[in-house]
């Protein structure tokens, strides 16, 4: 019985075992064609089904991943709206298979990856495309290529932009621009440092001559400009405001007494500068640095007054007369114009006066608009001038009294007087006689 038995499970073995090796052989043959996922992947995928919080999607495995969590908080939820099912997405593969068994996906992962490969290959084409300006920081502006955000340095955006461009700070420079369409070149794409260059001067057909043009048009006497300095020669500086040139006189430069531009600039510095002066037909810009600064002078004359005694230094000789600087605070010079130097004929100020000289003067204009000041010596002893200079030794006298408590009465007061002959005697009056 028990070898009948053992015949009889002998038989069913055989019988199975050629469909279980069939079977195998299927098996196996399946699991080959199974294209497995692979960790940092992006692939096609259907959208099997949409949770709460996750979604299933089906990607040619033998099973479904998983968008969940962190991967399905990112999908921004406008985008979520438009997700249903049957819908073809990419995906990105986090992990082939987590601590539960799960095939784990992420569908922004895989757009913006898709992204930075779509930026590689723009790059390599040198195509452009055009997008919008969302933001700045200071150094630029902030620009979108497809779920990427890309900078455009201002060292790249277009002449016309730049021209544009005013104010000291981000918020000045930028911030009307946010909004405004721009057209765009990849320059670098650097997907390990999240780092993508974009460069509108690079996709822009515009020439310097045409930015040049429309500046010139656009400009007005007035207008307060940043810009550059590009070279610097003996008669000023050239300043570019945005892709224009245009000249800083050296007399504009400062107001202190410079005699050439280096002495205040260098190639580079950027700058602040008004515009004195447009001439369309010449193409002209004339500029200038310090009528943007607070002017000394000003504040330095108002220490001064017409018919005043000064003293000064002689410090040139022309022509037509002798500048002489004042012996005040602050770098003030005057004019002495030769007729103004003596009474006598002079052919030439070096007749009487070399450069170094200290002299006396007086003052006899102050041209506050043109920063100019009349001075004389030979009025410096005018009988015209005789009551303001009695009066201003009056206002000295009285100052150096109050020191010690006198006035200019008592000063004079004191002044010792000549002594009487005392072998002289006192008049008197005639004594009246009585009559006889």
């Amino acid at each position: 019985m028990t070898d009948i038995d053992d015949v009889s499970k002998q038989e069913k073995t055989e019988e199975n075992e050629p469909q279980t090796m069939e079977q195998m052989g299927d098996l196996l043959e399946s699991n080959l064609n199974i294209d497995f996922p692979k960790a940092g992947e992006i692939r096609d995928g259907i959208i099997a089904s949409i949770g709460e919080n996750q979604i299933l999607v089906s990607v040619g495995a033998k099973s479904e991943g998983i968008i969940s969590g962190k991967e399905y908080e990112s999908i921004p939820a406008d985008i979520l709206a438009t997700l249903t099912v049957g819908q073809a997405i990419p995906v990105y593969v986090v992990t082939p298979e987590d601590q539960n068994g799960n095939l784990v996906l992420s569908f922004i992962r895989a757009v913006e990856e898709q992204s930075w490969l779509d930026a590689e290959a723009m790059k390599s084409s040198g195509e452009s495309f055009e997008s919008e300006i969302v933001g700045y920081n200071k150094g630029g502006l902030l620009v979108p290529f497809s779920t990427i955000r890309g900078f455009v340095p201002a060292s790249q955006l277009s002449l016309t932009r730049r021209s544009e461009i005013s104010g000291e700070t981000p918020e000045e420079k930028y911030r009307a621009m946010i909004g405004e369409k721009i057209q765009c070149c990849i320059i670098e794409v650097d997907r390990e440092r999240h780092r993508l260059i974009l460069s509108e001067r690079a996709a822009s057909t515009e020439t310097r001559d045409m930015v040049r043009e429309k500046i010139l048009d656009n400009l007005k006497e007035g207008d307060v400009r940043t810009g550059r300095v590009t070279s610097l020669a003996d008669f000023g500086a050239f300043v570019n405001i945005g892709g224009a040139d245009g000249l800083v006189h050296v007399s504009e430069i400062s107001y202190d007494r410079i005699t050439h531009p280096s002495e205040a600039l260098k190639v580079g510095d950027e700058v602040k500068v008004k515009v004195i002066s447009v001439d369309k037909e010449r193409r002209r810009i004339g500029l200038s640095i310090r009528q943007l600064q607070n002017d000394p002078w000003s504040s330095q004359v108002n220490a001064l007054k017409v018919g005043q005694l000064v003293e000064g230094e002689i410090t040139r000789l022309t022509n037509f007369g002798a500048f002489a600087k004042l012996n005040i605070p602050g770098d003030m010079e005057g004019l002495i114009h030769i007729s103004e130097l003596s009474d006598k004929r002079v052919e030439h100020p070096k007749e009487i006066l070399k450069v170094g000289d200290k002299v006396t003067l007086r003052i006899l204009r102050i041209e506050e608009e043109n920063h100019r000041i009349g001075l004389s010596m030979r009025r410096v002893d005018s009988a015209q001038y005789a009551d303001q200079d009695w009066k201003s030794l009056a206002q000295d006298l009285d100052v150096v009294g109050s020191s010690s408590g006198e006035t200019l009465g008592d000063i004079v007061g004191n002044i010792p007087q000549e002594p009487a002959d005392e072998n002289s005697a006192p008049e008197t009056p005639e004594t009246e006689k009585p009559e006889a």
